[in-house]
């Protein structure tokens, strides 16, 4: 098939925007501007005139072969709903004819990721020219429409010669089309995507949708191996999305059921020894396999989109816990909780948190809310850093995690006015015997010092590192050298125990000079 030039593809993009239909809209205001200049006259002629000026040269164009097909059905981009029926009649006249049909999905990789780096109007940018390069690698008879924000779904025509490497060879044309760098503001950015496709042989009478839900199963094995992916539908791939499926509706099921919650670690002064707080870690208590860490299930939860409920149930949690301890007289300073990328990519999250802290009447300086480092690097004007700093002026404590393993500068330390530093546990092993580690725990609490911001050791297993901690100034610390995570039940008791420890314990000098 010979494909259309630039030229022939403007042409027809010209005439349908100049005859199209939709142009009609305009008229009254063109009979209004014809009045105001010419009086009745001119506007006797344009009311008459124009209405019969389009349906002569309707009669002479040849429209765009995308916007018409053989059968009288619009072909290329169209809605959701006629896309499924034009897919469903696809695969009828495939299983009819004996020939073969294709759905493919297109994603583009890290979208929500752009737009947080590069800000709203140039990840729309970016998608423009993603979008209008992908729609130029399909061919007039086929069929697309767009299903989420950043994907994609195309129809190919039934076809004899349509096999597997064909629709591996048009993945990798639609593939290497979209890559090709954009140039905004004389620099280059680099995009990528992930494809997965099914054929129509795969899975023969079978509806639209689960013809779809089987391309989407394909994409989901192509993210999974990393961006600019390429992956197939098949048995084994199906195979594997059952066990995932069941596994999603097991998580779905733990949060309804309270199976997933927060065990607490505790968190104490190096100073005093007392407790300073409890850092609120997901547990998942299940039935049958025991006691699962998050590294096992997260993964399954951010795949099934379920990481904003999934944080909403451990804070009510963790909340909960806040307000038994109030009840018992037991003074808990701060609950530190983990926040995830979507959950602060979410602009309504400080109303959200605003409601659940007045809920369990907590103020907002008892919640240190735990981010990542790697969120640190992101642009000054992203919905990310928007809800940091609005939560810091909220009164929460921001705890900057893991502290020395991502690219936080020290301007953003400030900018997210970060309350403390936690040094990441590779830091702290063994630092009591390793002289590197001691420089390296040494510098960054001279640079916490000088920013005025607290610090807190994790990781510390031993008493000799929990010394160390303390004589080179860490305010705080935490691991399993203090106390292992714990259910809320046990912590009242570990408490207990850790008063009656403390009575008569010498303070730990710290370093001077």
């Amino acid at each position: 098939m010979r494909t259309k030039s630039i030229f022939e593809k403007l042409r027809d993009q010209f005439v349908v925007i100049i005859f199209g239909p939709q142009v009609l809209a305009f008229l009254p205001a063109l009979c209004l501007g014809a009045f105001w200049l010419g009086g009745e006259r001119a506007l006797l002629a344009v009311a008459l005139g124009l209405p019969l000026l389009f349906a002569v040269i309707g009669n002479f164009i040849t429209w765009p072969l995308h916007f018409k097909s053989s059968a009288g059905r619009s072909r290329g981009m169209m809605g959701n709903d006629l896309f499924r029926e034009t897919l469903d009649e696809f695969s009828k006249a495939a299983g009819a004819a004996g020939s073969n049909s294709a759905c493919i999905i297109v994603a583009l990789d890290d979208y929500a990721e752009i737009h947080d780096l590069h800000g709203q109007a140039t990840a729309e940018y970016i998608f423009s020219q993603f979008s209008a390069r992908l729609l130029s690698m399909i061919r007039s008879e086929d069929i697309a429409t767009q299903i989420e924000q950043n994907k994609f779904l195309i129809g190919l025509t039934p076809s004899e010669h349509l096999n597997l490497e064909a629709c591996i060879q048009m993945s990798g044309r639609i593939q290497g089309a979209v890559e090709e760098p954009i140039t905004l503001n004389e620099a280059s950015i680099y995009i990528s995507c992930s494809i997965g496709f099914c054929m129509q042989s795969n899975i023969p009478e079978t509806n639209a949708e689960d013809w779809i839900e089987a391309t989407r199963t394909a994409l989901s094995e192509a993210q999974k191996n990393g961006p600019s992916t390429i992956r197939a539908y098949t048995a084994e791939t199906h195979r594997r999305s059952i066990v995932q499926t069941n596994l999603r509706k097991e998580i779905d099921n733990a949060l309804d059921n309270g199976q997933i919650c927060p065990w607490f670690q505790p968190q104490i002064s190096t100073d005093t020894g007392q407790i300073t707080g409890f850092e609120a870690l997901a547990r998942w208590e299940h039935p049958v396999k025991g006691v699962l860490s998050p590294h096992v299930f997260l993964p399954f939860a951010e795949q099934a989109k379920l990481m904003e409920r999934f944080g909403q149930v451990i804070r009510h949690h963790a909340f909960s816990a806040m307000q038994a301890w109030d009840r018992a007289a037991v003074i808990v300073p701060r609950i530190g909780i983990n926040f995830s990328s979507d959950e602060l990519r979410n602009p309504a999250l400080l109303d959200r948190l605003k409601w659940e802290l007045d809920q369990f009447d907590l103020t907002p300086d008892r919640l240190a809310i735990e981010i990542l480092e790697t969120v640190f690097s992101r642009r000054p004007d992203d919905v990310i850093t928007r809800n940091i700093t609005g939560l810091a002026k909220l009164g929460c404590c921001i705890d900057l995690d893991d502290f020395g393993t991502g690219h936080a500068s020290i301007a953003s330390i400030k900018r997210f006015e970060v309350t403390r530093i936690k040094i990441d546990r590779s830091f702290v092993t063994k630092s009591d015997q390793d002289p590197s580690q001691q420089q390296m725990v040494s510098a960054i609490l001279t640079m916490a010092e000088r920013l005025n911001v607290e610090t807190l050791a994790e990781g510390v297993e031993t008493p000799g590192e929990h010394a160390l901690m303390a004589q080179l100034g860490s305010n705080h610390v935490q691991g399993f050298g203090i106390a292992k995570p714990m259910p809320f039940e046990k912590t009242l008791d570990w408490i207990t125990a850790h008063r009656s420890k403390m009575k008569g314990t010498p303070k730990i000098g710290r370093k001077t000079g």
